[in-house]
Formats: structure tokens, C-alpha cells, sequence
């Protein structure tokens, strides 16, 4: 492309400090240097962990820099890549991901995790390998969200950290796989591998829930309960395939009773889908003794999980998933295939669809439970093409 080597201008949503707006100016971004592909950003979501890491920055065990580009669910094509990138030219579509996967390390050759860390330390503060951001604004340097950065219309990206998708795949929707729907979805299916007639729990009916719900039917579970505290959320809920809904606020006992009571003596399954350490311990003990599990698919960085030991001697187990065991690079275009073979549900998800000038409605949207999941678009008919 006639950009290559250059440096483009273009449009970005820029946190300048934490618990405010964000503002969407003009930015720069470098060329991809070795190893490095730019991608033009066609498509985001917005993920409950964007709105997170802007809120609660600073409260957590990761340091999160300011100022900061946010954003890492995405889909793109690549506008150019950088020396020794061998995999990816200009024109391929492709989804950024926040967990690389660098096909050499000793995990990344086990069967056993999905948890690459190449460049992992720099990448959770906001640099590339060399320690620096391609992003900057008058000079100076804008930190890239998990080293992705996709509610900027141009990103840079490790070529361990992107993959390759079929030239038909709708980048609007499968832009989804790069974070909540994988999450859940395989939360049930690889790390919970949930069973045939068995009984399951889900807590938390937002985007990774109702992925994990999707799950547990494509396990051909019996039983699917979903828990949450917003009744609004339960139509959704049963079209995913729950089979029924329950809102804790409206009973006088703990939840975890009230779900041992209707399955039983507890679930087969349960899948912890919001991020509460509280909501985490009602997810165990809701689970049936001898047999029952529990995964913890929602993140959260800011508290301890307290578990009462005899709660895993009594024969429990307990599980944490991330990127839902998906080894990033290497399954997601098999998702993406699933979903263009209709296996697999994407569009469901989309509550709203907004431009890019609209960004922090779409926050305004998720603070208050009003979507399940924004895609905001990064390239429209009015935009200018970019400055040089």
C-alpha cells in the first residue's frame, strides 16, 4: 500500500487519565518495525475489561500508564508489515489479539495451557517488544491497551499477537472472537469441558455469560441456569439456550441455596462470568459435591477470592480460564469458521453499533447494563484518508 514506511495520521480515542472520557483527536502511528504488522482497525468491540482498566486503573497488580488507547477486541486488514514478518501481507484480513501465541516456547508446544507469554510483560503496560508504543499524539508517546489498541483507526501489533481470517468473514461481527464471546465460550467448552446431560450455572448474563450459556448447549448440557441481577438480561439468556433464569435479588437467602435447592444438591457445572470474587464463591458452592466444577471466567485484579477449603476436600474443582483456553492464533479462524458455517453465534450479540466520535455513549451503554455488546466502528464513508 502507497503508506507503507510512512507514518499515519488518523483518528483515536485517547484516555489521558484514568475515570475520565475519552477524547477522539488526531494521533500518529509509526510504521511496524521487525516482527510488527499495522493494521487498519475496521471494527471494535467494547469490552467490560476496557471499561475496567479505565475505572479501576491503579487499583490492580498491572501498572496501567496514561495516556492510553483502549480497545482490544477487534477485526482489520493489514495495511503493512515490517521487516522478518513472513505470515501476513497487506490486504489479509485479520483479528489482533491480546494473548500471543509465538508457536516456540514451552508452553506454547504443550497441550496442557494456552497461556504464551512472549512479550507478555511489555505488552500488559502498554509498550512492544523494544519497550516503546507506535502511537503517539504531538510527540509524545500514547500507551497501546495489551499491546492491541483498537479503538485507534490504525494499530501496530506483534506478529505473534495476530491472526489470519477468510477473506468473507464480516469484520463487524467477527471482531466479537477476539475477546468476550472466545472467552466464554470456550470457558465451557475447553476449560470447563462440560458433558452431555449434565447441569450447569452461569453467572453473569453480559457477553462472556451468554458465550459460556452457548457453550454449555453446544455440550448438549440438560440443565442451563442463568443467574444475574437484571431480569431484562433473561430473554436474551434463553435464545442462547439457557433454560431458565434467576434473579438473587429477588430471594432472602444466599444464591448459592437457592440453586443448591433447585438442582438438587448442585450443579454439575458452574461458570462464573462477572469478575466479583463474592460472585465467585456463590459460583463453588453452588456446585454439587464429588464431582462438581467450577470455572472463573469473569477477571478482575482488584480482590482475593476467599474459598472454604472443604469446599474442594468434599470433591470440587476449581478452575480459571483465560482467552477461554483458546490458543489464540491457532483456533480463532477455526471460530471464525464456525461462525460462517452458522455453528456458532456472533451476531445476537450486538446490541448497538456506533461510530468511533460515539465512544463513550457506548461506555455510558455498558456502565449501565443497557448492551451486551457495542461495536464501534473505526472507518466510515465521511472519514478523510489519512495524513502524512
Amino acid at each position: 500500500m502507497a503508506t507503507a514506511g510512512q507514518v499515519i495520521r488518523c483518528r483515536a480515542a485517547v484516555a489521558w487519565e484514568p475515570r475520565r472520557p475519552l477524547s477522539v483527536i488526531e494521533v500518529d502511528v509509526a510504521p511496524p518495525k521487525a516482527h510488527e504488522v499495522r493494521i487498519k482497525v475496521v471494527a471494535s468491540g467494547v469490552c467490560h475489561t476496557d471499561w475496567e482498566y479505565l475505572y479501576e486503573a491503579g487499583t490492580g497488580t498491572v501498572l496501567r500508564r496514561f495516556p492510553l488507547v483502549l480497545g482490544h477486541e477487534a477485526a482489520g486488514v493489514v495495511e503493512s508489515v515490517g521487516p522478518e514478518v513472513t505470515e501476513f501481507c497487506p490486504g489479509d484480513k485479520v483479528i489482533p489479539l491480546f494473548l500471543p501465541y509465538c508457536r516456540k516456547c514451552p508452553r506454547c508446544r504443550s497441550s496442557t495451557t494456552n497461556l504464551c507469554k512472549t512479550n507478555w510483560e511489555n505488552m500488559q503496560s502498554g509498550v512492544l517488544a523494544d519497550g516503546t508504543s507506535r502511537i503517539s499524539c504531538k510527540g509524545q508517546q500514547v500507551y497501546q491497551f495489551l499491546g492491541v489498541s483498537s479503538f485507534c483507526q490504525y494499530t501496530v501489533v506483534p506478529d505473534t499477537s495476530v491472526t489470519k481470517i477468510r477473506c468473507d468473514a464480516p469484520l463487524d461481527k467477527v471482531c466479537l472472537l477476539g475477546c468476550g464471546v472466545s472467552t466464554g465460550y470456550g470457558a465451557a467448552l475447553n476449560t470447563g469441558q462440560v458433558k452431555e446431560d449434565s447441569s450447569c450455572v452461569v453467572f453473569g448474563l453480559g457477553a462472556v455469560g451468554l458465550a459460556a450459556i452457548m457453550g454449555c448447549k453446544a455440550a448438549r448440557a440438560r440443565r442451563i441456569i442463568g443467574v444475574d441481577i437484571n431480569p431484562d438480561k433473561f430473554e436474551k439468556a434463553k435464545e442462547f439456550g439457557a433454560t431458565e433464569c434467576v434473579n438473587p435479588g429477588r430471594y432472602s437467602k444466599p444464591i448459592q441455596e437457592v440453586l443448591l435447592e433447585m438442582t438438587g444438591g448442585g450443579a454439575d457445572y458452574a461458570l462464573e462470568c462477572v469478575g466479583s470474587p463474592a460472585v465467585m464463591s456463590a459460583a463453588l458452592e453452588s456446585t454439587t459435591e464429588a464431582g462438581g466444577t467450577c470455572v472463573i471466567a469473569g477477571w478482575t485484579e482488584t480482590e482475593s477470592m476467599k474459598v472454604p477449603v472443604i469446599q474442594l476436600l468434599m470433591g470440587r474443582t476449581l478452575k480459571g480460564t483465560y482467552f477461554g483456553g483458546w490458543r489464540s492464533v491457532h483456533d480463532v479462524p477455526h471460530l471464525v469458521d464456525d461462525y460462517m458455517n452458522r455453528k456458532l453465534q456472533l451476531d445476537e450479540f450486538i446490541t448497538h453499533q456506533l461510530p468511533l466520535d460515539h465512544i463513550n455513549e457506548a461506555f455510558e451503554l455498558l456502565r449501565h447494563g443497557q448492551s451486551i455488546r457495542t461495536v464501534i466502528s473505526l472507518q466510515d464513508s465521511s472519514e478523510e484518508k489519512p495524513h502524512f
